[in-house]
């Protein structure tokens, strides 16, 4: 079976002082779903991805990435490998245009990482796949645009054009819908759907509604542990993860379908 896991880990844990932020977690993320990590404020989902992307070596634990031990792996190993982060807070470079900051996502394919001195004529033969990047999350008509000029759910769709640049198998997003209104939330929403049509998606999300939509699996954590793993309807109706939200669990999640 384990081979339909993409990444695993074993008794993951990491401890801050003799605070156990992450304690003994067993995580199974099946390829080729939406797996969406959540829980309340301080529940351990945001170190459970630092261990995951290797920001953060574990206490004690282990960590499986198509099969293979990545505990003490470096990040920019992992990366290369097939697992990419994109971050809580939008990061791309604000002062080179939309089409440039897909441009410097897809140099490491010409084998020119990081040339920054080369002229940008250079990289003219990345423009047809960064375009079609750009037309995937709907950002076509922005490519001359200013990246620092976008609004922050278009900022959004562009980290994710250069999140899938690195053609990632499996992408991790954390809370890719922060901060975002209605409208921008729908854009992300059909982005995320899109990004996992051939790869996986493991996300840290604190929006119940979007989770309700789109994940095949929920994992709950509280506290560091998992409390509950299951679809939306086994996750909605459990009493721990009702208690874990001091009873507003039951109205949000309910509430995310309705």
């Amino acid at each position: 079976m384990a081979e339909h896991f993409i990444i695993e880990t074993h008794g993951l844990t990491k401890e801050f002082n003799g605070f156990l932020a992450v304690n003994d977690v067993n995580l199974r993320v099946r390829r080729g779903q939406i797996h969406a990590l959540i829980g309340p404020n301080g529940a351990g989902k945001t170190t459970c991805f630092n261990l995951l992307t290797k920001f953060l070596i574990p206490t004690r634990g282990r960590i499986l990435f198509k099969g293979e031990d990545i505990t003490f792996a470096r990040a920019a190993e992992v990366a290369r490998r097939g697992m990419v982060r994109s971050f809580q807070m939008s990061a791309v470079f604000p002062h080179l245009t939309v089409l440039e900051n897909v441009r410097v996502a897809l140099q490491p394919t010409l084998g020119t990482s990081f040339h920054f001195w080369r002229r940008g004529s250079s990289l003219a033969v990345l423009d047809p796949r960064a375009m079609q990047l750009l037309d995937a999350v709907g950002l076509g008509r922005f490519a001359g645009t200013v990246a620092v000029e976008l609004p922050y759910g278009r900022k959004r769709a562009l980290e994710i054009a250069t999140t899938l640049a690195m053609e990632p198998e499996l992408m991790l997003l954390d809370e890719p819908t922060q901060g975002m209104g209605h409208e921008d939330v729908d854009t992300v929403t059909a982005l995320i759907k899109r990004a996992a049509a051939d790869r996986t998606v493991l996300m840290v999300e604190h929006n119940m509604n979007l989770v309700a939509t789109i994940a095949d699996t929920i994992t709950v954590l509280q506290h560091g542990r998992i409390i509950a793993d299951g679809s939306y309807a086994e996750v909605s109706h459990n009493p721990l993860v009702k208690q874990a939200y001091m009873g507003s669990t039951d109205s949000v999640l309910r509430g995310a379908h309705g």
